[in-house]
């Protein structure tokens, strides 16, 4: 039986900084890019891999800066229909009803997926005149940019879905800043690590 939790993140993860190449019988290596800077966000594909598919072997690639974070099996492809050639931008990436089923059960799992791979959260500071003298004043905030408009619109669909409030700051970025809305999605994503 799929973990769905686990697979939510996953797919969030795949969507950003995932591909899937085709070896030799049918054979898919499934990959996440993490970078180094996060050792813990690479554990936790790690984790995800092996939930989502548990007799597949996982495993790290080292890189300059990052890791690749890869598992082995036939059944990726089915488990991630976005696949196919060339960059995800340049396709079209829809989800299948049964991967939409499972985003609308756990969107804030999607979305820690999407942001631990393609997103961050900055501390954004912003000056404002007063009488005494200009003050500068500090709060978080949210960013997630993806060159594909499809996966975007997946992001924004989940953070609709739980009612944070976003915006697109540019046509490859989307923001939350809003204190309340910054304080809810860290329930789900919270900082890397």
């Amino acid at each position: 039986m799929l973990d769905e939790e686990k697979y939510a993140y996953l797919l969030g993860s795949y969507l950003g900084d995932g591909h899937i190449t085709m070896g030799p019988r049918g054979v898919a290596a499934l990959s996440i890019i993490c970078a180094d800077a996060w050792p813990g966000v690479a554990e936790e594909v790690h984790d995800a891999l092996h939930a989502v598919i548990p007799v597949s072997s996982v495993c790290a690639v080292q890189k300059i800066g990052c890791s690749a974070v890869k598992s082995y099996s036939t059944h990726w492809p089915c488990l991630f229909p976005q696949h196919g050639p060339g960059r995800k931008h340049d396709r079209p990436i829809v989800l299948e009803p049964w991967q939409q089923a499972i985003v609308d059960e756990h969107p804030g799992l999607l979305l820690r997926g999407l942001i631990h791979s393609d997103g961050c959260r900055i501390t954004n500071w912003a000056t404002k005149r007063t009488p005494a003298g200009p003050k500068r004043y500090e709060y978080p905030r949210y960013f997630f940019s993806n060159k594909s408009l499809d996966i975007l619109d997946v992001c924004a669909a989940a953070l609709d879905r739980l009612a944070i409030a976003h915006r697109r700051p540019r046509w490859d970025m989307i923001s939350v800043a809003k204190r309340d809305a910054v304080a809810r999605l860290d329930d789900f994503v919270g900082p890397k690590y």
